[in-house]
């Protein structure tokens, strides 16, 4: 039987390159964005290769109605979910004194407590069956180092590793792995806002004098999810290029 990933946020970057690797190896996938239009067109493409293969849901993860709607439709499509992929999240870059605080609870809304709704429903879940599962958290380099002009982010994706090492020693007993990737500067949507300069200044920082792509870190992911990293719990994976060590 084909195991079952559920990704939030992967409408776009790294979520989207982390659907299609999964699919390409044969997983089931549980596509997820707020804007249906990517994702549908997604699942669209996989199952006219692999009938029945995908699904796409969308659904705001910070609403806990719609995160028991996204679980409900992945249940009813493919009976349980093995991995969940908590990727959702949202940026904020100003200055600390000018962010409202609207800006501030949106960021932290889809990173925390977003993460925490998805978790809640996967874990009891995989607690039932008694078989394992895996839960991956997507967070940041600045999440581990905070950023400058990213106050917000940083202390939301901060929260995920905490969240992560916690909840890895809580559900370890039932064979449920918990971890974390903190990728760096990743060429993605998200990273738009920045100007050649900034971006170049960056490059030259990383010791492997690259940035990263949407495909380091889903590849990472994969490596988590699969049975090789059976022995990894509670950890914090820098995808990062060597800017952070």
């Amino acid at each position: 039987m084909s195991r079952t990933v559920l990704i939030t946020g992967s409408g776009r970057g790294i979520g989207e390159q982390t659907a299609k690797l999964f699919w390409e190896k044969g997983y089931n996938v549980v596509l997820n964005a707020r804007h249906p239009e990517r994702i549908q067109q997604a699942a669209a493409g996989y199952n006219a290769i692999r009938s029945g293969s995908a699904i796409a849901v969308t659904a705001d993860v910070c609403d806990h109605e719609q995160v028991e709607r996204l679980f409900d439709e992945a249940h009813q499509a493919f009976g349980r979910v093995d991995v969940l992929i908590n990727n959702a999240a949202i940026a904020h870059i100003g200055l600390f004194t000018d962010i409202s605080i609207s800006e501030w609870n949106a960021v932290f809304d889809t990173s925390v407590r977003g993460t925490f709704y998805c978790s809640q429903m996967a874990s009891r879940e995989m607690v039932r069956r008694h078989e394992g599962g895996v839960i991956l958290n997507v967070s940041s380099m600045w999440g581990q180092v905070g950023a400058s002009c990213e106050v917000a982010y940083s202390a939301a994706k901060g929260a995920v590793i905490s969240f992560t090492k916690a909840l890895a020693k809580e559900l370890g007993p039932s064979g449920i792995r918990v971890n974390c990737v903190a990728p760096g500067v990743i060429m993605t949507e998200m990273n738009r806002e920045l100007d050649e300069e900034t971006l170049e200044g960056l490059k030259e920082e990383t010791p492997l004098m690259r940035l990263g792509t949407a495909q380091d870190v889903a590849n990472t992911l994969y490596y988590l999810a699969s049975d090789e990293a059976g022995f990894i719990t509670g950890q914090v994976l820098g995808v990062n290029g060597g800017l952070v060590i």
